[in-house]
């Protein structure tokens, strides 16, 4: 066991304070300490409402907040903090892209092309906008080896395709699809790309410019941050031109009874007093992450992935739903037990202190494509602990004969 793992995985006060295998991390992370501390001073010594007042105090909160939004910026390779939108998670992320470029640069005749595997997120939005348009949605499956290939989305892709929406890591079958080879082709026909990082961001170095994406979301409460924060990061290109989504405060520049002038990107999306603990905690999570690494937290979870594929595929009865290859899955393994329901999989598993997510993961198109109903899930972060895998699989063996096969 690496001695670093178990030196950050004493920053997670949950982890040594109560005894489970907790392997629900592509639901939401633990946080460390340093993230719950900077939360709490940020409402302890520095809580005003941001943007708002020209006393001391409230200049605090703002630069507090404006520089979570530069962090945010650096953390993912976008030009300008300007590109940066807070949300409330990155289901908001995609509903103000659908909602405020969607309904507004789509129209009758145009396409929208949405991979099978994405989350509801990320497919409903689009769903909406092309009921709302009249715009046609289209299916972009999966090649035979599980991944969205530029191959498969040359199937799909016409002169009429103006947008294209596909995750970059699915949070069912752990794979990673070639963000930036799809964006490069989805703007040789016209079409603007936005990408669900939600699975990605905390979990490899993710670069919006290298990737060359229009729209990329994601979600602070999967990366140690607290729940309630999330980004939408747009090209400025894109940003400029779309129009509000929600009204209110601290998004005009002036209003008057006859007539209103908005402000500029980022403020002018982000309407009402704004989360400013929460991104305070996401630039600590930033912080944090930065310290372990992304070299260990991939080497890490590869570890963890490799051995519960291994050791699944050990057990009889039990079926790895997507790819049989350990590299496919970035930290996600998801399976199916013969004659068990996966709410009863879970259940046992919960008996025995393994947290699992069991269910159709809010990805019902793709359970349809795959021909299930529902799984069972597993989802690592790089602080779990081989010994954790270990207990998941004992228990997971156990489960037909708990069942009384």
């Amino acid at each position: 066991m690496n001695n670093r793992i178990l030196e950050y995985r004493r920053d997670f006060p949950l982890l040594s304070g109560a005894d489970i295998a907790y392997l629900d991390n592509a639901a939401t992370t633990q946080k460390p300490v340093s993230v719950l501390d900077a939360v709490r001073h940020y409402y302890e010594a520095e809580n005003a409402n941001p943007l708002r007042g020209v006393y001391e105090l409230s200049e605090k909160a703002t630069a507090a907040y404006e520089n979570a939004r530069a962090a945010v910026k650096n953390f993912i390779g976008a030009k300008s903090s300007d590109e940066i939108i807070f949300t409330s998670n990155a289901s908001a992320s995609i509903n103000l892209a659908a909602y405020s470029y969607g309904l507004n640069f789509l129209k009758e005749g145009d396409e929208i092309v949405v991979s099978v595997m994405e989350h509801h997120s990320n497919f409903l939005p689009w769903k909406m906008v092309a009921e709302k348009t009249g715009a046609k949605l289209v299916k972009l499956c999966p090649g035979e080896d599980g991944y969205i290939t530029p191959a498969q989305l040359d199937k799909v892709l016409t002169d009429k395709t103006k947008l294209v929406a596909v995750t970059q890591v699915s949070n069912v079958l752990g794979q990673v699809n070639d963000i930036k080879a799809l964006a490069k082709r989805a703007h040789e026909v016209g079409a603007v790309i936005l990408c669900d990082g939600a699975q990605s961001v905390p979990h490899m170095k993710v670069n919006v410019s290298d990737l060359d994406v229009d729209f990329l979301a994601f979600s602070g409460h999967k990366m140690l941050s607290p729940m309630g924060i999330g980004v939408l990061y747009g090209k400025r290109s894109c940003l400029k031109k779309m129009p509000p989504f929600f009204y209110g405060g601290e998004m005009i520049e002036i209003v008057h009874w006859d007539s209103v002038r908005y402000a500029d990107i980022p403020h002018k999306f982000e309407a009402g007093t704004v989360n400013a603990g929460g991104a305070v905690g996401l630039n600590a999570a930033i912080e944090y992450i930065g310290k372990v690494g992304f070299d260990l937290i991939e080497e890490q979870e590869r570890l963890l992935t490799d051995l519960a594929m291994d050791g699944l595929g050990a057990i009889e009865h039990v079926h790895i739903v997507g790819s049989p290859k350990k590299e496919d899955h970035k930290g996600i393994v998801t399976f199916t037990i013969d004659d068990v329901h996966p709410h009863d999989v879970a259940g046992i598993l919960s008996s025995d202190g393994v947290c699992v997510r069991a269910g159709h993961h809010c990805a019902q198109p793709l359970m349809d494509y795959l021909g299930v109903r529902s799984t069972t899930r597993a989802s690592f972060a790089f602080y779990n602990t081989p010994e954790e895998v270990e207990r998941f699989l004992d228990s997971v063996s156990s489960v037909r004969k708990r069942m009384g096969y």
